[in-house]
């Protein structure tokens, strides 16, 4: 992993409330690998499109995945995509309307997307697989050719990106803090429930060990 910091540019300047924002590397990792969820956002024929999608980090390199058959990923290659991944920690319940907020922590990155080559793809796939579930590519069948040649992987260098994090109670008006009216933080979590087995599993088999303790982050 790179010791600088994420790269200051226009695009990554925080204009609204700069002092919850932050360049270092190390925090922008902590959060992308806290959630396999992102959402790419680029434009097509001078329209915006956003589309949710897994994620998942390789050093400093950013990846994200997608059907080879989509219109969308075929006309992002070599384009400039914006990536965001965000996390809510909570809702902040102030006094006034105005100042209700959120409790967050968010990455946002920009490049232009590469993709992949079929030679690539089989050693991200496995890199995104254990990343989130470890050990559980060695115990799957083989990934066949057709497979690999219906899934477009594309990557961007982390390097031009910036975060923002929220955190604590509501702000609110010096003058309100007298009135009767409750304020506060409602924590949001995010949990991982016991696995559910396939109905068409074969008889006798229990979940695997990465699917019994998984977490998220």
């Amino acid at each position: 992993m790179k010791n600088e910091d994420l790269k200051r540019t226009k695009k990554t300047r925080l204009i609204r409330y700069p002092a919850r924002g932050t360049y270092r590397r190390e925090t922008a990792y902590e959060i992308i690998d806290s959630t396999p969820m992102c959402h790419v956002s680029y434009i097509i024929e001078g329209e915006p499109y956003i589309t949710p999608t897994l994620q998942w980090r390789e050093n400093d390199d950013f990846y994200w995945h997608g059907s080879s058959a989509s219109r969308f990923l075929r006309s992002i290659v070599g384009e400039k995509v914006s990536i965001n991944v965000m996390l809510l920690d909570g809702l902040v319940l102030a006094r006034s309307g105005l100042h209700h907020s959120a409790n967050y922590r968010s990455v946002t990155m920009f490049g232009f997307a590469r993709k992949l080559e079929d030679s690539e793809k089989e050693a991200r796939l496995k890199t995104f697989v254990d990343n989130i579930l470890p050990g559980r590519w060695e115990t799957l069948r083989p990934i066949r050719n057709q497979e690999l040649k219906a899934t477009t992987i594309f990557t961007i260098p982390i390097e031009e990106a910036s975060v923002k994090i929220r955190t604590g109670g509501p702000v609110d008006d010096d003058e309100d803090y007298s009135l009767p009216i409750w304020a506060g933080v409602i924590p949001i979590t995010h949990s991982v429930g016991a696995p559910i087995p396939d109905d068409n599993n074969l008889p006798d088999l229990t979940e695997p060990s990465h699917a019994r303790n998984f977490r998220l982050g």
